[in-house]
């Protein structure tokens, strides 16, 4: 085994506990590291996504649990989201556009790890078509670069201000659910396998969601690994846009 799979080995149940805490499944992080540490890309997409399925449903049990879930307001998301996925997941891209794209999507997810959403005044009323339009859009992204768009999903609620932190994080953790689930048939309908090592990823992705989403659902302060975090995913960007 060679020390640059240690390491990552190392670095998922770290990355997955963090996501976790926040109601994500974690596959911008996955990604990240898996780009630093230079496994095949072909194989990057569907090993997120599996670790993402098992992560987000562990995050969504704790998040409902602890009645931190608006079924309203995922509907609204996933009724265009989830089929989305599926189409996106269908497609294969050219290697050099897919690090760009997914290059911008971590250099999002940074950007939203460091932006705080303490204090915002919830508005009650959904806007159904634009919560389509946008679940659909997100979905399709998802399923195309290998996420479950939880890192677009969360600051959207918020900023639309339809749910507070803990409302977002427990609907973005079923969307993630679901558009992971959608994502990865997509790519086992192309005959798109994860990593031979994808096993062991997600026993370790599972510890970690399960510390991470049980704190995280209750009182957690996770701000300094938020910052940590986004380090990482800048990093990650960075290197996917530019080398």
């Amino acid at each position: 085994m060679s020390d640059q799979l240690i390491f990552l080995f190392i670095l998922i149940p770290f990355i997955s506990m963090l996501f976790s805490s926040v109601g994500h499944g974690g596959a911008s992080g996955y990604l990240a590291l898996m780009s630093l540490f230079l496994l095949p890309v072909i194989e990057m997409k569907s090993t997120a996504l599996l670790l993402n399925i098992f992560v987000s449903g562990i995050a969504f049990y704790n998040y409902y649990r602890f009645k931190h879930f608006n079924k309203k307001l995922f509907f609204s998301f996933a009724i265009g989201s989830i089929p989305a996925a599926f189409i996106g997941g269908n497609l294969i891209i050219d290697v050099e556009i897919y690090k760009n794209i997914l290059g911008f999507f971590l250099l999002f997810a940074a950007a939203k790890f460091l932006y705080n959403h303490d204090d915002i005044k919830i508005k009650k009323r959904i806007n159904y078509f634009i919560s389509l339009i946008f679940g659909t859009l997100i979905g399709f992204f998802s399923g195309l670069i290998g996420i479950g768009g939880g890192i677009i999903l969360t600051p959207l609620i918020l900023l639309l201000k339809w749910g507070n932190v803990k409302t977002a994080a427990g609907v973005s953790s079923l969307f993630i659910f679901f558009n992971s689930i959608s994502g990865f048939l997509g790519l086992i309908f192309l005959e798109i396998r994860p990593s031979n090592n994808s096993f062991l990823l997600l026993i370790l992705a599972i510890i970690g969601g399960l510390i991470g989403s049980y704190y995280g659902s209750r009182k957690w302060n996770n701000k300094i690994l938020k910052y940590l975090l986004a380090i990482v995913l800048f990093i990650a960007s960075f290197k996917l846009i530019f080398i």
